[in-house]
């Protein structure tokens, strides 16, 4: 078991330390004068000196690079140019809506997926199969800021049930910040679970002709009790690895989805400094991106082994 963790461990390192690199080089090194791309093409020199001077830009790359990922590990991401407050305070503030919108998003599509996907499965050729396979292609063909849209038409212009956007924060009270959160969560949460109900019908399936589900039954159990027992735990490889890269697209999704529903969020954050070219915030902010995606996909390795022990045994 220390043998696979610590392959996984480095590769996760390795990774972070790469996307790192392509961040900086991205933003830093490539021809063009950060400094200039903030200030305008109007600034005036000496401006444009202070500017490469406060960002450390008249210092050499790597110490750049060094100083800047010291100060990623110690939790000093500098001082944001648009906002003049400490980056870190902002990306505090703004995860505060990110993280419970993922995580809801996340709970909805898996629960989803894996009701619909196994209920598909069993059922395979019936009406219910075919209702499910319809509606994991509508998702699949369907954007989420396009499924928001609609949302917002029919919960929030229509009956009224919702606000069309905005988001109280959580002082406000735990119900109306949640509530705010519902169709966002769901906007993200039908499409991804639209594509993982389609990968947990085809996995189940395929276990579903297995000879040891056919022993089982031999034995006794009941159909309920060698799906839920049996088959499900063994269709969870191909789920859980699609499951790893749908909460990264959450994640990343939120850009768009938080400024549909004008939610205070990582994402929106990302997109106001874009425009404002606050480069300082969006280099922070791609680098957390790109460490909650790689944390993810670190865990992910370590359910495989929590579902399957073979693998541990075949990766040492």
């Amino acid at each position: 078991m220390s043998v696979f963790l610590l392959k996984r461990f480095l590769t996760f390192v390795a990774t972070l330390f790469g996307a790192s690199v392509v961040v900086f080089l991205v933003l830093e090194i490539l021809p063009g004068d950060p400094a200039q791309l903030m200030l305008g093409i109007d600034a005036q020199p000496d401006t444009l000196e202070a500017l490469r001077k406060k960002l450390g830009l008249d210092r050499p790359a790597l110490e750049r690079y060094v100083g800047w990922i010291g100060g990623l590990m110690v939790g000093e991401l500098g001082l944001s140019y648009t906002y003049s407050v400490p980056v870190s305070d902002l990306i505090l503030e703004r995860l505060q809506v990110t993280v419970p919108l993922a995580l809801m998003a996340i709970t909805i599509s898996t629960t989803l997926a894996l009701v619909l996907g196994v209920y598909a499965a069993s059922r395979h050729n019936t009406v219910g199969d075919w209702g499910v396979m319809v509606f994991g292609q509508l998702g699949i063909a369907v954007p989420s800021f396009w499924f928001a849209i609609l949302l917002v038409l029919l919960f929030a212009v229509t009956l009224g049930w919702f606000n069309a956007g905005g988001f109280p924060g959580w002082a406000g009270g735990t119900w109306p910040a949640i509530k705010a959160l519902i169709l966002p969560a769901l906007s993200l949460a039908l499409v991804q679970g639209a594509i993982l109900a389609r990968v947990t019908r085809s996995a189940v399936l395929e276990v579903l002709r297995e000879d040891f589900v056919r022993t089982a039954r031999a034995k006794g159990l009941s159909r309920r009790q060698t799906l839920w027992r049996h088959v499900v735990r063994n269709a969870l490889i191909p789920v859980v690895t699609i499951l790893g890269l749908q909460l990264s697209a959450l994640l990343t999704g939120t850009i768009i989805i938080e400024n549909v529903f004008f939610l205070p969020g990582l994402g929106r954050l990302v997109f106001q400094s874009i425009s404002q070219r606050d480069l300082v915030v969006v280099k922070d902010v791609v680098v957390l991106f790109a460490a909650l995606v790689v944390s993810i996909n670190f865990v992910v390795d370590l359910l495989y082994v929590a579902i399957d022990p073979r693998l541990k045994a075949h990766d040492a």
